[in-house]
């Protein structure tokens, strides 16, 4: 399955500070009672959107100049809270392709790499860098390579790490359950065949 292999994600970064970002805030449960996940992008923290609003404040996913972005930057244990996958499908529906951060709720990583969205790990001191740089520059590339385990802006390569299984899984293209199936149908249809009902 080399054409869903994912060896690097490049592109602009997206600023969002905090720690504990729990999936109840990056989409809220009023957004759930769809049978699809098509439109979950609209409520992307839509709650902290909307009260920033309030108080004349732009989040970060409502600043022009993050539109577009590819590569979320977030601190320590992104996706904690409850085991929802809509949280890392409303991201990636957003336009999200990678997300880099200090750590990562298990459940939140996994339900991320069976969609095919790499959430790597840095330092506290590599995420404050590579804020920094798209805080001055919101133009800036990044390039998160999953083979040789780094973040890249401008000169600067960051070491960052990915468990071994998630890298695996990405660069052969084997994250993609649903293709994997598919791609080999007539072995499902053949053992379909032998079940007795």
């Amino acid at each position: 399955m080399s054409d869903s292999s994912i060896h690097s994600v490049s592109g602009r970064g997206l600023v969002l500070r905090g720690a504990d970002m729990d999936t109840d805030r990056i989409i809220p449960a009023r957004f759930l009672k769809t049978v699809t996940f098509d439109g979950l992008e609209h409520g992307v923290f839509a709650d902290d959107r909307e009260s920033l609003r309030a108080a004349g404040a732009r989040h970060s996913f409502d600043r022009p100049e993050f539109a577009g972005a590819r590569i979320l930057l977030v601190h320590k244990n992104f996706g904690c809270g409850s085991s929802r996958e809509h949280a890392p499908q409303a991201l990636y529906r957003w336009g999200i392709r990678a997300i880099v951060g200090e750590s990562f709720a298990e459940i939140f990583f996994t339900n991320s790499v069976m969609l095919g969205l790499p959430c790597v790990t840095v330092k506290e001191s590599a995420v404050q860098t590579l804020m920094t740089a798209v805080d001055l520059d919101p133009t800036t590339e990044l390039l998160v390579d999953l083979v040789h385990d780094f973040v890249r802006v401008g000169e600067q390569v960051l070491p960052a790490t990915l468990p071994l299984h998630a890298k695996d899984a990405f660069v052969s293209g084997h994250w993609d359950g649903a293709g994997l199936l598919l791609e080999r149908y007539e072995e499902v249809e053949a053992a379909v065949a032998r079940l007795p009902y």
